[in-house]
C-alpha cells in the first residue's frame, strides 16, 4: 500500500460522513415539514433543521482547530443550501387562471353559494331536431379544469340537438377559488343545484363523469337538488360515499397503466419544492391546507405530465401506445390539495344508501370495460338506486369513454342520446341487478 492510501482513505471517510450528515438533515427537514405542516412555506421547519444541525457542529468543534471547525460547518451549509430550495416559490404566488379558449366563450356566474363559476355554453346545432331539455356536464377532478378532449365530445353533443352547458367546479379550471376549508362534496352538491337555479330553464339533464359522477349521484340523494334534474347519466363514477371509499375488488380489464410510454412535458415535481408538497400530500403526510404552498400556487405549478401513470390508466391496454393528447399545456388545470380535500369529504361521509334508495329520477350508468376504477363503486350505485334504467358496459374503452380514437365518441354519444329520448338502447342492459355477483366475479 503505498503511504497515501491511508490520506485517501481517510479522505473518502470524512466525505461519507459528510454526505450522511446532508443526508440526515435532509431527512430531518422533510419530517419537520410534516410535523409542522409546511408553516411558513417551510421556514420554520428549515429554521429548526439550520438550527439543529449548527448546534451538533458546534458541538463536535469545540476542541478542533479554526480550520477544522470550518469543515465541521460545511455540511450543515450545504443541507441548508439544499433544503431552502423548497421553501422559494418558483411559480406565481396568486391565480393565474388558465387564457380564454379561442372556440367557446368563457361566462362567469356567481351562484347563490357564494361559488364564482366558468361556464361555457354550446348552443344546439342550427339543422336537425332539438331536444328541450337543457344538458349539463359535470366534469372529473374533482377540481380540475373541463379538458380540450371533453369540449369535443360537447361539441358532438350540441350538433346532435343538445343545448349543451358545462361549468368548471369551484377552484377548478377558470372558476374562481374557495377557500380550502369551503371544499366538500356537499358543497359540489349544492352548487349543482345552485347552477341549475342560475340557468333558468327548469328541469336539467345531467352528464356526470368520474368524480362529476360523484356529485351527481350524491344530488340524487338530495331532494331539493333531485328535483331539479330530469334525467342523469352517471358515467364511470368514483365512490359515493365512506363506506363504498373503502370498498376493494375487481377492476375492469387491463388498462393502458405501466404499458403506455411515460408523459413528456414539464414536471412540477422534478422541483424540489412541488416534489416535496405534492409527495407529502399524497401521502397524507401534509394536510391540503398546509403552510408549504397555497392554493394559487400549488395549482400554477402542477402539470399535466405530474399526473404520471393516471392518464393511461384511463384507457384500455390495446390503446397504450396511442394515448391522444387530452388537452394543452395552456388550458391544463388541476387543483391537488382541493381535490384531496374534497375527496377526503367523501371518504368521511356516512352511507347515502337510504336517501339514493328513495331517489326518482332516472338514470343511466355507464361503466367502461376497461377502467381503472374498482367495479364495485358502480355496482353500488345500481344495487341501492331503483330509478337506474339502464345499465351499459362500453366496449373497448377505459375510464375516459369519450377519447376521440375510432368511433368512441359517437357510441358513447349514441348511448346517453338514447337514454335522454328515452329510445332503445344500442347496446344491452347489462348488468342487471341480479347480474352484479356474475359481472364482478368475470370482470368483464
Amino acid at each position: 500500500m503505498s503511504l497515501s492510501a491511508p490520506r485517501i482513505l481517510h479522505a473518502t471517510g470524512r466525505l461519507l460522513l459528510s454526505l450522511a450528515a446532508v443526508a440526515a438533515l435532509a431527512v430531518l427537514f422533510v419530517a419537520l415539514i410534516a410535523l409542522t405542516d409546511g408553516a411558513g412555506s417551510g421556514w420554520a421547519a428549515w429554521g429548526a433543521t439550520l438550527g439543529a444541525g449548527a448546534g451538533l457542529a458546534i458541538w463536535q468543534a469545540r476542541r478542533r482547530s479554526p480550520r477544522a471547525r470550518l469543515v465541521t460547518f460545511l455540511p450543515v451549509a450545504v443541507a441548508a443550501a439544499l433544503t431552502a430550495t423548497v421553501c422559494i416559490p418558483t411559480v406565481p404566488t396568486t391565480r393565474q387562471p388558465p387564457p380564454a379558449l379561442p372556440f367557446v366563450a368563457t361566462q362567469h356566474w356567481s351562484l347563490a353559494t357564494g361559488s364564482r363559476v366558468a361556464v361555457y355554453h354550446y348552443p344546439p346545432a342550427n339543422t336537425g331536431p332539438r331536444y328541450p331539455v337543457p344538458l349539463v356536464y359535470l366534469n372529473g377532478g374533482p377540481v380540475r379544469g373541463i379538458s380540450v378532449l371533453d369540449h369535443r365530445f360537447l361539441r358532438l353533443l350540441a350538433r346532435r340537438g343538445y343545448d349543451v352547458y358545462a361549468y368548471e367546479q369551484a377552484g377548478g379550471g377558470r372558476s374562481d377559488l374557495l377557500p380550502m376549508d369551503q371544499y366538500s362534496i356537499s358543497r359540489s352538491v349544492r352548487d349543482l343545484g345552485a347552477f341549475t337555479d342560475r340557468l333558468g330553464k327548469g328541469k336539467v339533464d345531467v352528464l356526470g363523469f368520474s368524480s362529476g359522477g360523484v356529485v351527481l349521484t350524491r344530488a340524487l340523494a338530495e331532494p331539493s337538488v333531485a328535483a331539479r334534474l330530469h334525467r342523469a347519466v352517471i358515467a364511470d363514477p368514483g365512490p359515493m360515499d365512506g363506506p363504498t371509499a373503502r370498498i376493494t375488488g375487481p377492476k375492469g380489464r387491463t388498462s393502458a397503466r405501466n404499458l403506455a410510454p411515460a408523459m413528456t412535458g414539464p414536471r412540477s415535481t422534478h422541483l424540489p419544492r412541488y416534489a416535496v408538497a405534492f409527495g407529502l400530500m399524497r401521502l397524507g403526510l401534509l394536510t391540503p391546507e398546509t403552510g408549504l404552498i397555497g392554493q394559487a400556487e400549488g395549482g400554477n405549478a402542477f402539470r399535466a405530465a405530474d399526473l404520471g401513470s393516471d392518464t393511461a390508466s384511463a384507457y384500455c391496454a390495446r390503446d397504450a401506445h396511442r394515448i391522444p393528447v387530452e388537452d394543452t399545456a395552456r388550458n391544463f388545470s388541476f387543483s391537488a390539495a382541493a381535490s384531496l380535500r374534497v375527496q377526503q369529504t367523501i371518504k368521511d361521509s356516512p352511507s347515502i344508501v337510504p336517501r339514493l334508495k328513495q331517489s326518482r329520477t332516472p338514470a343511466l350508468l355507464m361503466i367502461a370495460e376497461c377502467s381503472s376504477q374498482v367495479r364495485r363503486w358502480a355496482t353500488e350505485i345500481l344495487a341501492h338506486a331503483p330509478a337506474v334504467r339502464r345499465t351499459h358496459v362500453m366496449p373497448g374503452v377505459g375510464h375516459h369513454m369519450w377519447n376521440g380514437l375510432d368511433d368512441n365518441d359517437d357510441r358513447a354519444a349514441a348511448v346517453i342520446t338514447a337514454f335522454l329520448q328515452n329510445k332503445p338502447a344500442p347496446l344491452a342492459n347489462r348488468p342487471t341487478r341480479d347480474e352484479i355477483p356474475s359481472f364482478l366475479r368475470d370482470h368483464t
